[in-house]
């Protein structure tokens, strides 16, 4: 079976390795010439944990190929499978102009009968629009049959979440071409859902604004937890006990991020407004989000208020665990706020760092731990909930920080250890932990030397004014 993916980018790479995987002979097509030069040595340009070392493995075995030749892409394929990115425009629409481009470049190529496939995230009508584009362009004598095939993968688990989907959906309105695609998805085992074109289309996006509504469902109750004294994580254990409800995406936190929730709830609310349809909950949802993003800064601007010259640690800046993914992070908010604030900042991020230092320079330090993160920080903002943050030794916070004051958006530590530990423990939707005394005197003088050396050094670093 012969396969063709277009684009490269983290759902098209994981498709495209994922089908090797199972047998089939894959091409991968992208118009960065130097992305699939780096893909052809084996080198994967996305921080996906497993995903390197299987491209290499179906490189080495044949059955995974590159190119940026989009003729050489269409020649042979029977499958073409299309995972360009439909970014938000700016009045929130998907931007299809990446789509509309691949279409042009394969319905110029083709010189078979194939099936096209359209796993990019797209509005309600798109892919019948991408039929007749394509009957437009094709000669007379190759037949084009269009099928809906949304994604649904995680990052930091695309692998995974490929080879135990919960569902498969495909939708076209031609019964043959459906069965052709479910036979190819067959090697994979998983439950599979044919419907018809449209609400294929419509799933993806219902699925995301669902799961987006639970999250700013439960930063709500966080909310209100705050006001009542209640506890966040009990009143999510105890919803999440009934089936009708269930645990996931009830976790609370500083809003959600990435490359789907905010676009797609952006993109689906504009699909409504096209239909004169007042979407009152969706509307909700995107505006909780927003404000939710807003919580740990206004908190610490009320407790301290200024944090112009704090020395201020970020810990976490991809906008979830296991990626290198920035984009909508609430980490990324929050600097530019820090950064207007005029505070000394320093980040840490496993994977993050290199997509941060891009977007701000020179104007952070980057710490390539924790510890010399958070070293000589009068404050710090937990915002991913990498497995170095959890598992960090909450006492080290006092011992290397000039004020143990933790704001944490993620809910990392328990409020019991964070009380022994002797900090200031500002979290989502549980109560405040306050230590009142001054750490400064239990700082040994050579520690004291040693924290005041690392400012020192850090305010030349970034030109900030020592005061």
């Amino acid at each position: 079976m012969e396969i063709t993916v277009v684009g490269t980018g983290y759902v098209g790479l994981v498709t495209g390795v994922c089908f090797a995987e199972v047998g089939y002979n894959v091409t991968c097509f992208d118009i960065d010439e130097q992305k699939i030069s780096t893909l052809s040595t084996g080198i994967c340009p996305i921080y996906e944990p497993g995903l390197e070392e299987m491209l290499k493995k179906n490189l080495d075995e044949g059955r995974l190929h590159f190119t940026s030749d989009s003729k050489a892409a269409c020649t042979k394929a029977e499958f073409i499978f299309i995972a360009v990115g439909t970014p938000e425009d700016e009045d929130g629409s998907a931007n299809l102009d990446y789509l509309e481009a691949a279409v042009a470049d394969i319905g110029a190529n083709l010189t078979k009968d194939a099936v096209v496939v359209i796993k990019s995230t797209v509005p309600v009508g798109t892919n019948e629009r991408i039929g007749q584009m394509l009957q437009d362009i094709i000669p007379g004598n190759i037949h084009v049959k269009v099928v809906s095939n949304p994604e649904f993968l995680r990052e930091g688990s695309g692998i995974l979440d490929t080879f135990h989907a919960d569902r498969i959906v495909i939708g076209t309105d031609d019964l043959e071409a459906g069965r052709e695609v479910a036979q190819l998805f067959e090697p994979f085992g998983r439950p599979i859902i044919q419907t018809d074109i449209r609400s294929a289309e419509l799933i993806k996006y219902a699925s995301n604004a669902f799961l987006a509504t639970k999250i700013s469902f439960i930063n709500e109750v966080a909310n209100l937890c705050e006001y009542t004294g209640a506890n966040i994580e009990d009143v999510a254990k105890g919803m999440g006990m009934d089936e009708r409800i269930g645990s996931q995406f009830l976790k609370a936190g500083i809003g959600y991020g990435g490359s789907c929730f905010p676009k797609d709830t952006k993109a689906l609310e504009k699909l409504t407004e096209y239909y004169n349809y007042d979407f009152k909950i969706l509307r909700s949802v995107i505006e909780v989000n927003s404000r939710q993003k807003q919580q740990l800064f206004l908190k610490a601007k009320k407790m301290l208020g200024s944090l112009r010259g704090k020395r201020v640690a970020v810990l976490g800046l991809a906008f979830k665990p296991h990626t290198d993914d920035i984009r909508e992070a609430p980490a990324i908010e929050l600097i530019t706020q820090l950064i207007e604030e005029q505070a000394d900042i320093s980040v840490y991020d496993p994977a993050a760092v290199g997509k941060v230092e891009e977007l701000f320079g020179s104007r952070l330090y980057y710490a390539d731990t924790v510890d010399l993160a958070i070293k000589g920080a009068d404050v710090v903002f937990i915002m991913t909930e990498w497995p170095q943050i959890t598992q960090y030794d909450l006492g080290r916070y006092p011992l290397l920080m000039r004020e143990p004051l933790i704001f944490d958006g993620r809910n990392c530590y328990g409020l019991v250890e964070a009380e022994l530990a002797g900090i200031t423990y500002i979290s989502i939707g549980r109560k405040a932990i306050n230590v009142n005394r001054n750490l400064e005197n239990s700082k040994t003088p050579a520690l004291e030397t040693e924290l005041e050396e690392t400012r020192i050094e850090s305010a030349i670093l970034h030109k900030v004014k020592l005061s």
